[in-house]
């Protein structure tokens, strides 16, 4: 009776831990933690570009205002939603409205292109304010020097030849003083007269390989731009 006893607390031991380890083997394994939700979007290297395409009258732009205006289209076709964007234009004074130097509305910097390369890292960089600056030079080439697209622009040796930047500006960025039109009349003429400075992003040709203020357009008309070198393009900066 006694072995009858023994036998049956045995076998049931045996099937409680047979049972316990079934319960144990198909029992859900816990899930693990979700992996934290992304960022947002990281904010985008663009900050700088050559205009894939001008406004299609020479120089007139429209003035200041519709120089911006092309810059932020362009960059928001682009994808740039989250800035404000300027176009590197000088104006000269008239009618008693004061100059405007280039320099003095772009922001401070530092500017990347499309590839997220910087340009420079800001205002002094850019124009070589000091001789060490001058020296070691902004990172504004060729190479660099991209539309908002991230694509090349036509440079010296290029059918068409399209390195002729509008600037209006003078080597360190500020408007010319004199009574001379370095500007096509703040950028309100495309007549086949007048005249507005150029750069070449490129930084060849003409003996001056300045990439704000190379030599003087002959002419405002579109057909004048090209002729010599251009086809009305411009630079525009993020400020913010």
């Amino acid at each position: 009776m006694k072995n009858t006893l023994l036998f049956g607390s045995l076998l049931l031991s045996s099937t409680f831990v047979i049972a316990a380890d079934q319960s144990a083997s198909t029992s859900p394994v816990a899930e693990p933690a979700p992996a934290p939700a992304a960022d947002a979007k990281p904010k985008e290297p663009l900050s700088f570009f050559v205009t894939s395409t001008g406004i299609g009258k020479g120089a007139d732009l429209g003035g200041l205002a519709g120089a911006d205006a092309h810059c932020q289209k362009l960059a928001e076709a682009a994808g740039s939603v989250n800035k404000t964007w300027h176009a590197y234009l000088s104006t000269q004074a008239v009618d008693g409205h004061p100059s405007i130097n280039a320099r003095d509305r772009i922001g401070t910097g530092p500017w990347f292109n499309a590839k997220g390369a910087e340009v420079a890292k800001n205002i002094a960089h850019l124009h070589g304010n000091t001789l060490e600056l001058a020296r070691l030079g902004n990172n504004l080439s060729r190479t660099t020097a991209l539309t908002e697209k991230n694509e090349t622009v036509n440079g010296a040796g290029d059918k068409p030849n399209q390195h002729d930047i509008l600037t209006g500006s003078q080597p360190d960025g500020t408007a010319f003083a004199d009574a001379a039109d370095h500007t096509c009349k703040n950028y309100t003429s495309s007549a086949e007269d007048g005249s507005a400075q150029v750069g070449h992003f490129d930084r060849t040709g003409g003996g001056n390989t300045s990439w704000n203020s190379a030599h003087a357009s002959k002419g405002c008309g579109q057909e004048n731009l090209v002729k010599t070198g251009g086809a009305g393009l411009f630079y525009c900066f993020a400020i913010n």
